[in-house]
């Protein structure tokens, strides 16, 4: 079963990821490491600052949670989900080359994990989802989190060795495993409720929103508890147990809300320039690496000079473009260029 409003949330997850990177890849050095919305002198709300706060950590997260929907819904066998893992983590250690935020090499662990519990119950999903969550707690707590980054310039200086990579996917990179997989777990979950009826729909909206918005109050007063504080907050560095909570229940929110407007979007035949862009989300995420990062490293526009306002308007501008060519692609092709390779290599099909 396909649905077009799980294409929809998987656009707005990488329209989410766009003004978050391009603020890393372009803010870096004006921010002083990762950060929320800022004010300027005059105490005026930097508003594209803002919007682009909201969705960090929060886009990346529905991104994961739509991966764990989709199987659910689509089922795959567990060997063809191996072979997309490691086309996965071949094009995403790839992408770290360029960019060290990298999600790919992560989602294709992901993958894994979906694999290994695709069979469970529902029971045993929700147990998984709490015991990532549990581990990645009691690691964050009981080991040294700020180990191998530089918070200044966002690097993590060893990762290309063993002992690096394996405490950067694992425990303390951008996404780590341990909690991050909990989000496919609780995706995979959510798929098997029935998301074309309206009062799912309904129901994932009011349910996510009360979650978010208690998760967010609590974290206003246990953040400012000594030592413990800052794992209880709702950012996702570090990705702490009230993060978790709140960034999944936002996208149960998002989602939710998405599939009760797709009607109407379809009404105003505006379903298509949301649904294409979703449907070829691999494609576009490397393209708004190596072309949308590409053209803003060729322009010398990586050193800090950039202001939120134009940071935030171009990455809108490349995410307009980007919907535009996923449109006109898939009109005259089936999948996009990324995704077409993937099923060449994993399933020898064209």
């Amino acid at each position: 079963m396909r649905l077009q409003g799980v294409d929809i949330a998987r656009f707005v997850a990488f329209f989410g990821m766009v003004l978050v990177n391009f603020r890393i890849a372009a803010e870096v050095t004006t921010q002083g490491g990762w950060g929320g919305a800022n004010v300027d002198a005059g105490s005026v709300v930097d508003w594209p600052a803002l919007i682009t706060g909201l969705t960090e950590g929060r886009a990346a997260a529905l991104f994961v949670i739509l991966a764990g929907v989709g199987f659910a819904l689509g089922n795959p066998a567990w060997h063809l989900t191996l072979r997309r893992a490691l086309f996965l983590f071949a094009v995403g250690m790839a992408d770290m080359l360029i960019f060290d935020a990298d999600i790919l090499h992560f989602y294709a662990l992901y993958f894994l994990v979906g694999a290994l519990f695709i069979g469970a119950s529902n029971r045993v999903l929700l147990l998984g989802v709490a015991g990532f969550v549990v581990i990645g707690a009691l690691a964050q707590a009981m080991l040294t989190y700020d180990q191998g980054w530089n918070w200044d310039t966002l690097v993590y200086a060893d990762f290309w060795t063993l002992t690096g990579f394996l405490r950067h996917t694992f425990y303390n990179g951008w996404h780590p495993v341990f909690p991050w997989a909990a989000f496919v777990l609780f995706g995979i979950w959510l798929g098997r409720q029935s998301l074309s009826r309206a009062p799912v729909q309904i129901t994932m909206l009011i349910v996510g929103v009360t979650v978010a918005f208690v998760t967010q109050w609590a974290s206003t007063l246990l953040v400012e508890l000594p030592e413990l504080g800052e794992l209880l907050g709702t950012t996702p560095i570090p990705p702490g147990v009230l993060y978790m909570v709140a960034s999944a229940a936002t996208a149960t929110a998002v989602l939710g809300g998405i599939l009760l407007l797709t009607p109407l979007l379809t009404l105003l035949r505006l379903d298509q320039i949301l649904v294409a862009p979703g449907r070829m989300t691999l494609t576009l995420y490397a393209a708004h690496i190596l072309i949308g990062m590409g053209l803003l490293e060729s322009m010398d526009l990586l050193s800090g000079q950039l202001s939120s306002f134009e940071i935030f308007a171009y990455s809108v501008g490349f995410v307009t473009c980007a919907a535009l060519f996923a449109l006109f692609w898939l009109r005259k092709f089936r999948r996009g260029p990324l995704e077409a390779l993937m099923r060449i290599v994993t399933e020898g099909k064209t």
